[in-house]
């Protein structure tokens, strides 16, 4: 059994995706345990078969979910992977993990790996997406989930870290091929981001990274989301949109690329920007009455 690290994973009805995961580190003989929000399909059956400890609890949301699961797993291996149903470990990162030690990585507490994200099929190489850094590996007890998000989930791990660039994650959601499935999620995304938004405007919610342009990748987005808020809402979807397909070559991924710019980087954007003025119109109609 390997000693050195022990994966997370999250799962809820993910028989499509978790089987694919678990097989990609098979090899690795590390100690997997599945934090589970009450599969009813095939997911505990699959993860039995590759001797995964599951654990059950009720979701909220993604950054509470982490939380519980590095606060309840049985981790006794100092480091922890942390890692979505929907990604799968390559054999380049593999070798990595393989010859991992911990005394060889002592002054370090976190490690970024680089994910290639595909959309219907397709890797979406440009518009941002490629490359494109995740913090999913850190020390165990040092590094934690950050509860202040509603949406976006990321660990948060004081200390020196360090970026594979060529430690990759493929992440491929084929629920997605499904464009129904895809509007669905992001319209109940939506929901909490535009929430989340608000409460900012209010001031009852803060980042708990540092925004540094220089930074971490971490820092960078932190930076990138305070320059985003300051934006004119349904002005800055329309500008992000084109940043994504000219500026940084997202016409370059083709047909299927550009759909997914344009519902990630566009309509997504502006259907947060028409829920977050309902919220206020609701708010302000409420002191009214």
């Amino acid at each position: 059994m390997n000693t050195q690290f022990s994966f997370i994973i999250l799962t809820f009805n993910e028989e499509l995706h978790l089987g694919r995961l678990l097989q990609s580190i098979s090899d690795l003989e590390a100690p997997i345990f599945i934090l589970d929000s009450g599969s009813t399909d095939n997911t505990i059956a699959i993860g039995e078969q590759y001797d995964a400890t599951f654990l059950q609890h009720k979701f909220e949301n993604h950054p509470r979910q982490w939380d519980y699961a590095l606060k309840n797993a049985p981790v006794t291996t100092p480091w922890v992977i942390c890692l979505d149903a929907d990604q799968t470990v390559t054999p380049e990162l593999k070798t990595k993990l393989i010859n991992f030690k911990d005394e060889d990585h002592a002054d370090v507490n976190g490690i970024y790996f680089n994910r290639k994200n595909f959309f219907k099929g397709r890797w979406i190489k440009h518009g941002g997406y490629y490359p494109f850094y995740l913090l999913k590996m850190f020390r165990y007890g040092v590094g934690y989930s950050d509860t202040n998000e509603n949406m976006d989930h990321r660990f948060i791990v004081p200390g020196k870290l360090k970026i594979w660039k060529d430690g990759i994650i493929l992440e491929e959601n084929l629920k997605e091929n499904n464009i129904r499935f895809w509007i669905e999620k992001h319209n109940r995304y939506s929901d909490l981001v535009a929430q989340e938004e608000v409460e900012r405007m209010m001031q009852m919610r803060t980042q708990t990274i540092k925004p540094r342009f220089w930074g971490s990748p971490d820092e960078r987005t932190a930076w990138r989301k305070q320059l985003w808020w300051r934006l004119p809402r349904y002005v800055r979807p329309m500008i992000y949109f084109t940043q994504r397909i000219i500026f940084q070559l997202g016409i370059l991924d083709g047909r299927t690329g550009i759909i997914f710019h344009f519902l990630q980087g566009f309509w997504f954007r502006l259907v947060v920007d028409i829920k977050i003025d309902e919220i206020i119109k609701q708010q302000d109609h409420e002191k009214v009455a």
